[in-house]
């Protein structure tokens, strides 16, 4: 039986510009409580003859530049196993672990290939072990990312570095809607849409992580995540409402839970500002009106206050006006 590790490591910048995103932290706690979904949703013939039942953690690794003079820090290195006679190690003993290289880059580099290439020219040195390496570009360039690197001269083809490249932006956010993996809802915020489908995306964000019905710490992160990429404006908020407003009122108490679970976490580093649109009068309207419907229903008071942030005596008044 073999085993191979997964090598993560976060790119600067991207489409939290104007923020302080830590973007090494929400990739690897993304990938790390996630792994399996991840290589599921991408590749899932890798994933096939990955047993999840070995997943270890690995600690950080270091590489030195030394013509760049910069240090790279492999953030995440999972160990894992390969199934024995599945289809990649068909006819051979799967003893030997191999190394998978994750690279997300939210910003374009134009010698991202080479970098690539000598990432995983370090990774092969200190292991000596087959590398797959996989980009994940979230940046919004719209050409193609390369995905290889080589040289060669007249007589002689030298060598050709090829990877895996999953370009987001070129990915249609409606393929993954009715999948029910958390990566593919987190994800949604970098992926292709335009300035009108804003609001949807968010509104099939929430139907999605109310179908998975995850523990509230999982939840948290997809929340997080999602925020970080995809924060709405004043008015987006309150068509979102409106739209929450129009489908069942248990899915809509559901999704009021979770859409309002960001501004009780935006207090954490890089979503102060979301947390400010969430309180603005606007908003806080359309959730006392949806609270008010609750109530109506005859839903637990507490549990309303829970789900809309609402205080107690809001929603004391409220049950007032509504009888």
């Amino acid at each position: 039986m073999g085993g191979f590790s997964v090598f993560w490591r976060s790119g600067g910048g991207g489409r939290g510009e104007g923020m302080n995103v830590d973007h090494d932290r929400l990739y690897k706690e993304l990938l790390q409580t996630f792994f399996k979904e991840f290589m599921e949703l991408f590749y899932p013939k890798v994933s096939a003859v990955i047993n999840y039942g070995h997943v270890k953690f690995l600690s950080e690794e270091v590489f030195s530049d030394l013509v760049g003079g910069t240090t790279e820090r492999v953030d995440l290195a999972v160990e894992t196993m390969l199934l024995e006679g599945g289809e990649m190690e068909a006819g051979r003993e799967a003893e030997t672990l191999i190394i998978i290289h994750l690279e997300p880059q939210s910003y374009y580099q134009e010698d991202f290939p080479e970098r690539m290439f000598l990432y995983s020219s370090k990774l092969y040195e200190k292991y000596r072990r087959r590398i797959l390496p996989i980009a994940v570009f979230s940046h919004t360039r719209q050409e193609k990312e390369p995905s290889r690197f080589g040289w060669s001269f007249p007589f002689l083809k030298v060598m050709t570095f090829r990877y895996y490249a999953i370009q987001l932006r070129k990915k249609s956010w409606r393929r993954f809607v009715r999948t029910d993996n958390p990566v593919a809802a987190a994800l949604l915020s970098s992926m292709g849409y335009n300035k009108k489908e804003r609001v949807t995306v968010k509104f099939e964000f929430l139907r999605m992580v109310t179908r998975l019905r995850l523990d509230p710490a999982r939840m948290k992160l997809l929340t997080v995540f999602f925020e970080t990429y995809l924060q709405l404006t004043t008015s987006e908020n309150e068509q979102l409402l409106k739209k929450i407003d129009r489908t069942n009122l248990n899915e809509e108490v559901a999704m009021m839970e979770w859409m309002t679970s960001w501004e009780k976490i935006g207090l954490e580093k890089g979503l102060k500002q979301g947390l400010e649109q969430g309180r603005e009068e606007g908003v806080l309207k359309s959730k006392e009106e949806i609270a008010a419907k609750m109530l109506a229903k005859g839903l637990d008071p507490a549990m309303v206050g829970e789900v809309t942030g609402l205080s107690a005596d809001q929603i004391s008044k409220l049950k007032e006006s509504v009888h």
